[in-house]
C-alpha cells in the first residue's frame, strides 16, 4: 500500500488518532525511530513539488531572521517589517501574504539562504517539537506529507 495514496483525506480522518498518540506516546521510542522516519519521508517526498507550508502556513519571523532577511534585501528593518509582515496574536510577527512572498511559481524560495529559522526548520520532524508541541505537529500533519509520513511510521512501530 502507498503510504501517501491519498493522504490529505486519511489525515484529517486520523487527526484524533494523532493527538492520542503525542499524548500518550513513548517518548524514548519515538527519539529512538524518528530521525530513521524523518529520513525515509524526506527521501520519499520532493518538498518542491509541494511547497504546501509555505503556500498555507507563516513561519514565525524572529529577530535574528528580520535582521538576516532585511540585510540581505538591503533594506532597514523597519521597511522589511512594514511591507511583508504583521503581528500575530501571539505577538510574533508572521507574512502578511499567502502564499509566502518570497515563494515563487517554481516553488523555489527567493530567500533560501538566509530564510526565518522556522522555515529551515520546518517541518520539525527530526526534532522533539513533534511530540512537546502536539498542537502545532497536528496542524502541520494536515498540510505536510512529510509530518502525516513520520506520524504514520512512528505510530505502527509503536504498534509493535
Amino acid at each position: 500500500m502507498d503510504l501517501l495514496n491519498n493522504w490529505e483525506k486519511k489525515s484529517q480522518a486520523r487527526q484524533k488518532e494523532y493527538a492520542r498518540f503525542l499524548k500518550r506516546a513513548d517518548k524514548k521510542l519515538i527519539l529512538k525511530h524518528q530521525a530513521e522516519m524523518h529520513e525515509e519521508a524526506v527521501s520519499k517526498i520532493d518538498c518542491l513539488s509541494c511547497a504546501n507550508c509555505c503556500k498555507n502556513y507563516s513561519p514565525r519571523f524572529k529577530t535574528p531572521d528580520i535582521k538576516r532577511i532585511s540585510k540581505h534585501l538591503r533594506m532597514r528593518e523597519s521597511e522589511f517589517i512594514e511591507k511583508y509582515l504583521d503581528l500575530d496574536k501571539e505577538g510574533d510577527y508572521v507574512v502578511k501574504t499567502t502564499p509566502c512572498p518570497f515563494l515563487g511559481a517554481d516553488n523555489y524560495c527567493s530567500i533560501y539562504d538566509v530564510r526565518p529559522s522556522d522555515c529551515a526548520r520546518f517541518p520539525y520532524t527530526d526534532e522533539d517539537v513533534l511530540f512537546k508541541r502536539p498542537n502545532i505537529t497536528l496542524k502541520n500533519s494536515s498540510f505536510c506529507p512529510i509530518v502525516y509520513h513520520v506520524l504514520e511510521r512512528l505510530i505502527s512501530v509503536s504498534a509493535g
